[in-house]
């Protein structure tokens, strides 16, 4: 879970129901930004493409179709920056010839 540097994301009560959820807490360092860049453009793309393109009938049905653009984002949405490769598999390649 990544978090701004909220003062209610800092209490022990906050960060003991995570960890009894097995969810790693993840916070900016304060008064940096950069740290939110890459998880900020991707929330954007989520809403511009998924979100913003249609009205869900149920929490469940947004649920199955974030499920579905997770899937699409990472495994078939090829990004010209990834050398045309969809994520997933230009991280395959990098951890192969590493």
């Amino acid at each position: 879970l990544h978090s701004d540097q909220g003062w209610q994301y800092q209490h022990k009560q906050y960060q003991k129901l995570l960890k009894d959820h097995g969810i790693k807490q993840s916070m900016s360092r304060k008064g940096n930004c950069l740290d939110n860049a890459v998880i900020e453009n991707f929330f954007g793309l989520v809403k511009s493409e998924l979100l913003y393109m249609k009205e869900f009938d149920s929490m469940d049905q947004f649920k199955d179709e974030l499920i579905e653009y997770l899937d699409y984002y990472n495994n078939r949405r090829i990004k010209a920056k990834l050398k045309g490769l969809p994520p997933a598999v230009h991280r395959k390649q990098a951890l192969e010839a590493a």
